[in-house]
Formats: C-alpha cells, structure tokens, sequence
C-alpha cells in the first residue's frame, strides 16, 4: 500500500509587535523635560524642575537619554514637541531642538498639547465622572488652561483665563473637577470652599504625559510640516521695555 502524501498546511506569517521609538521634548512650561520611549515603555528621561534654564538643559538631555538608552538617534520614528501654549522661550527652544533633528534625520514631527496631554494622564487616577481643566501658569491670576473630560474630548478650548470663584461654574453643577498643572496652586485659595474643585499638586507637566497622544499621531500619520510648523504661543510676545540707566 503506497504512501499517501498529505499537504502541509500553509505556513502563517507572524508579525513581531511594532513598538515606536519616539523621542519626546517638553518645554512650555518652567519645566524641561525629555524622555525616549519604546511603545509605553520609558527607556530614559531627563527632566530639571528648577525653571528657564531650558536654552542650557534641552539638548544636552537629548544627547544623555539618546546614550543612556543605547539608541541611535537614527533608530527613532518620530520625534515628539508640546505644542504649547505655555513660555514662549521655553517653545521656541524646544520647537527649534526637534525641528533640527527632523531635519536631519529625515523623521517626522509630531505636536501634541501640552494640556491635553496632562489631562489624559489624570483621567487615569480619577473616576469617569470626573473632568480636568489642566492650568499653566500666566501672569498675576491668569491662567492657560482648557477643560477635558474622562475620555479626553476637549469641552472648553484652550484660553487665556483670570481667575475667580465663578470660572468653571458651568462645569461643576453636574461634574467634580480637578486642576492640574503648575497653574492650579495659585486657585487654592480661591475654591477652598467649593466641595467640586480639587487642586491636585501631584501631578505636573512632562514629556512622559506625551507618550498615548504621540504614540496615537504616529498611528494616524498626523504629522505636521517641519519646515512651516510654529508653536501655540496663545499670546503675541511682547518684549520688555530695555531700561537704560539714568532714564525712567
């Protein structure tokens, strides 16, 4: 009886898991921070919270995350900027750093705001219920600051806000809300008695908060133009008055 030769199944092909490289800098507030990230694994971060020392600090921590991590700078898909608002020093310093490495590395640019970016890392710790208006600091009583809910939908957009007792009353007749961000220290006061508004200090602005929203924007190809690119300042600039010595 003769041998039946029976066919072998085709073979399947699988796919190893791709986990992006992205650099990511963050600079809109007076913290400067840079991280490098596989996938959501951090590889390694830099980040200084002494304030405005962004010009000397930036690119010296991409180069210690870059050799810490063992990673050429050629190996990364996609280098990741806060967009802003925030200091304007502070973005054209990060914006500038980013766009010179895209330049190049022939990689692309990914902008991701930097609130929304850290109202999506508090809706982690915080029940769906709850909404996030992330604060960075202006001048005086004035804040930058946007309103989020749980699934990171923006409900307010991004503005320039003075604070008083009634600047979220809309939000809080059916919503607990929670600021964030090194804006929301100086409201303490101002909600002490207002059982909806927490003020969590726990939680501050860094480039790790900008791993899902880079991570989304390279799936989607949603970058933005190296070239033409400018960040979310909010506000025109405006230079202080040089002082001369003698004059007033």
């Amino acid at each position: 009886m003769g041998t039946r030769c029976v066919k072998s199944p085709p073979r399947t092909q699988y796919l190893a898991p791709f986990f992006p490289m992205i650099l990511l800098i963050e600079t809109s507030t007076p913290i400067c921070s840079v991280a490098l990230a596989k996938g959501t694994e951090i590889l390694a971060i830099r980040e200084n919270h002494e304030g405005l020392s962004h010009a000397t600090l930036a690119a010296a921590f991409v180069d210690e995350v870059m050799k810490e991590s063992g990673v050429k700078l050629s190996n990364l898909d996609a280098v990741a900027i806060s967009k802003g608002p925030g200091s304007y020093t502070g973005l054209r310093i990060g914006v500038s750093i980013a766009k010179g490495l895209c330049y190049a590395l022939n990689k692309p640019l990914i902008a991701v705001s930097s609130l929304q970016a850290l109202a999506q890392t508090a809706s982690k710790h915080y029940d769906e219920n709850h909404l996030f208006a992330p604060m960075i600091d202006a001048r005086r009583m004035e804040v930058y600051t946007a309103v989020y809910n749980a699934k990171n939908e923006c409900l307010r957009d991004i503005q320039a806000d003075i604070i008083d007792e009634n600047s979220f009353a809309d939000f809080t007749k059916n919503h607990p809300l929670v600021l964030l961000g090194d804006g929301a220290k100086k409201c303490t006061d101002i909600f002490k008695n207002n059982p909806q508004i927490r003020i969590d200090k726990t939680l501050k602005f860094s480039a790790v908060n900008m791993i899902p929203l880079a991570q989304t924007t390279l799936e989607n190809k949603n970058f933005v133009d190296v070239a033409y690119f400018e960040p979310f300042y909010l506000k025109d600039f405006i230079a202080g008055k040089p002082s001369v010595k003698g004059l007033k």
